[in-house]
C-alpha cells in the first residue's frame, strides 16, 4: 500500500500504475467545482456502478449522475491522507481522508478500474460526520425531551410528535418558521400526547411536517426531505414525514402524526411501517392545530403491529365489532401501479370476498374531498396567511392560493357531495373489511414531479376521509424489493378490530 499527501498535482510514483493518481485528483476537482459532466466521465458507464453513503446505495451510471444533478454540489473539503492498495496493474483500490470546510473528518473510498477510455470509478462509498441534529427529521429533540408523566403499557417508549401537537414548554412549528416565531410557547401538552406521557412513553422531540400539513409528499422547502430509510434517494410521504423517519431510524419507537388525506398511511407505505388513522372524532383532537376539520384525524405509526395497538390501547374505546371478512375491488386496486397491486395480491388472504361496486362516482367524490378540505384550510390558516403567502413552499402556497379562491357557494356545494359519498362509502364498506392500495405507487425519486402523483394517491385515500372511516396500513414489499402499503378500512368505531386484525395477518403472511 502507499500512502500520498493529499495534495493536487502529485506526480505519477513509482509503483503506482500510470494515470490512476491523475485521474484521482481530475474527479476531485470536479467534485470541488460541482463539474457534473467531469464526475460524469470518470464513474464507470453501466448499470454496476456503485455509489453509497449513509443515505443508501445508487446502482447504476445513469442514477448516479442523475442523483448528482439534483443535489447541488458536494460539501467543500480538502484533502489529508491519500492510501492506495493497487490490485492489479488495472485495478485499485484508494482510500482518501478528508476534512470538511464545516467541520470534521471524512472518509472517500474508491474502487478504480483502467479501462479503453482511461481510469474510471467502479464502486465508491463516501462517509462524512454524523450531524449532532438532523434537522431534516427533528425540529427540538432530547434524550427525553420530556419525561413520560405515569407508568403503563408504554414504558420504555419514545415518541416523535408531529409539530402541530402542542407539547408543554415548547412552541408548534406547523411546519413554517414564519409561524413558530410567531408562536407561543405551551402551556400544557395536546390531549394525545398526555395520554401517551401518562402511560409511560417519553417525547423524544417534535418532528418535522409538510407546512400546516397540507402535503402528502414530505418535502418541506424549509427544512428538506425527511430520509426513507428503506427507499434511499426517495421522499419520505407526508404530511407525517419527521416522525415516519425518525421511527423507521431508529430514534423514536412511535410517530405520533395527523391523517386528513393520506399523511399517516403514505409515509406508512413509503417507509414500510404500520400505520393507524382513526375514525374521525374517535381520539381528542384538542391540542392539535387543524387543517381541515371534518376530516382531520389523530394517527400513528410504528415499526410493529403490537406497539401499534399498545398505542391504541391507550387512545382508543373499544370497537363497535363486526364481520372480520376482507371485501376487495379490482377497480380499486387497478388505481395502483402494476408492482403495488401485485404485492398486494400476493399478500392477500384466502377466502376474501371480491366486489365489484359502482365507482362512476369517484371523481366527483376525490374533488368534493379537496374543496372542502381547501375551504376549510383557508378557514383554519387563510386570517394569519394574508400577506404572508410567500412565508410558504411553491407547492403548499399553491394549495392554499386555490383554497383562498373558493367560494362558500362552491364549497357548500362540495359539502354536499360529500355528504352524500360519506353515506355510500360507510355502505359499500358495510361490517366487513375493504383492503386495498395505501398507496398507489412506491415512494417517487427525489426530484421527480409530485403533482401527478398527489392526483392519484386522493383518488384512493379520500375514500377513508370522506367516510370518517379508520385505516390501518400493513407494509409489503414490491418484486424490487421497494416499501409498499396494503391499507384495511372498516365501519366507523371498527379502529381495534382493525389493529387486531394487522396483527393476525402480520404473523401469517409476509410483510416488509
Amino acid at each position: 500500500m502507499t500512502t500520498l499527501p493529499g495534495l493536487p498535482g502529485l506526480p505519477e510514483l513509482p509503483g503506482l500504475p500510470d494515470g490512476l493518481m491523475a485521474a484521482f485528483h481530475a474527479y476531485e476537482s470536479a467534485l470541488m467545482s460541482d463539474d457534473v459532466a467531469e464526475l460524469d466521465r470518470l464513474f464507470a458507464p453501466g448499470p454496476t456502478t456503485m455509489r453509497g453513503d449513509a443515505n443508501g446505495l445508487l446502482v447504476g451510471h445513469d442514477t448516479i449522475s442523475s442523483f448528482r444533478s439534483g443535489r447541488g454540489g458536494a460539501p467543500q473539503r480538502t484533502l489529508v491522507d491519500v492510501h492506495v492498495q493497487v490490485v492489479d496493474p488495472d485495478h485499485a483500490l484508494i482510500v482518501a481522508i478528508t476534512e470538511l470546510a464545516r467541520g470534521g473528518r471524512g472518509q472517500q473510498t474508491q474502487l478504480w478500474a483502467r479501462t479503453g477510455d482511461g481510469w474510471k470509478v467502479t464502486a465508491a462509498h463516501v462517509a462524512v460526520p454524523t450531524p449532532a441534529l438532523d434537522s431534516r427529521i427533528w425540529r427540538v429533540v432530547g434524550d427525553p425531551l420530556l419525561p413520560p408523566t405515569g407508568s403503563g403499557t408504554l414504558d420504555g417508549e419514545s415518541l416523535a410528535v408531529k409539530d402541530l401537537y402542542a407539547v408543554s414548554g415548547q412552541r408548534r412549528g406547523a411546519g413554517n418558521p414564519a409561524w413558530l416565531a410567531a408562536a407561543p410557547v405551551e402551556t400544557a401538552d395536546a390531549a394525545a400526547v398526555s395520554l401517551l406521557r401518562a402511560a409511560g412513553a417519553a417525547v423524544r422531540g417534535l418532528a418535522r411536517t409538510d407546512e400546516f400539513a397540507y402535503s402528502l409528499a414530505g418535502t418541506n422547502a424549509h427544512s428538506g426531505t425527511p430520509p426513507n430509510p428503506k427507499a434511499p434517494h426517495r421522499i419520505s410521504g407526508g404530511s407525517t414525514s419527521g416522525s415516519a423517519s425518525a421511527v423507521s431510524l431508529g430514534h423514536a419507537s412511535i410517530g405520533l402524526g395527523t391523517d386528513t388525506g393520506g399523511s399517516i398511511r403514505i409515509p406508512a407505505a413509503y417507509q414500510g411501517l404500520f400505520g393507524i388513522r382513526t375514525t374521525h372524532g374517535l381520539v381528542n383532537v384538542r391540542g392539535l392545530l387543524p387543517l381541515a376539520p371534518s376530516f382531520d384525524t389523530v394517527g400513528w405509526l410504528t415499526r410493529t403491529p403490537e406497539l401499534l395497538a399498545r398505542v391504541g390501547d391507550v387512545l382508543l374505546p373499544e370497537s363497535t365489532g363486526g364481520d372480520r371478512t376482507i371485501v376487495t375491488v379490482p377497480a380499486l386496486t387497478a388505481l395502483a401501479q402494476p408492482d403495488v397491486a401485485a404485492a398486494i395480491a400476493a399478500w392477500l388472504p384466502e377466502g376474501r370476498k371480491v366486489e365489484s361496486w359502482d365507482l362512476g362516482d369517484l371523481a366527483a367524490w376525490t374533488e368534493a374531498f379537496r374543496v372542502v378540505q381547501a375551504h376549510e384550510a383557508w378557514a383554519s390558516h387563510g386570517a394569519w396567511l394574508t400577506g404572508q403567502l410567500d412565508t410558504l413552499g411553491a407547492d403548499v402556497r399553491g394549495r392554499f392560493e386555490l383554497a383562498a379562491a373558493i367560494t362558500d357557494d362552491e364549497a357548500e356545494a362540495a359539502r354536499a357531495t360529500a355528504e352524500v359519498a360519506r353515506d355510500r362509502i360507510r355502505a359499500l364498506v358495510g361490517s366487513n373489511i375493504l383492503a386495498l392500495p395505501a398507496a398507489p405507487s412506491v415512494a417517487p425519486l427525489l426530484g421527480a414531479d409530485l403533482q401527478p402523483v398527489r392526483e392519484a394517491t386522493l383518488k384512493l385515500t379520500c375514500l377513508a376521509g370522506l367516510g370518517g372511516l379508520p385505516a390501518v396500513t400493513i407494509p409489503l414489499t414490491t418484486v424490487d424489493g421497494l416499501p409498499c402499503g396494503v391499507c384495511l378500512v372498516g365501519g366507523p368505531g371498527r379502529d381495534k378490530d382493525l389493529l387486531v386484525l394487522a396483527g393476525a395477518l402480520s404473523k401469517t403472511k409476509a410483510v416488509a
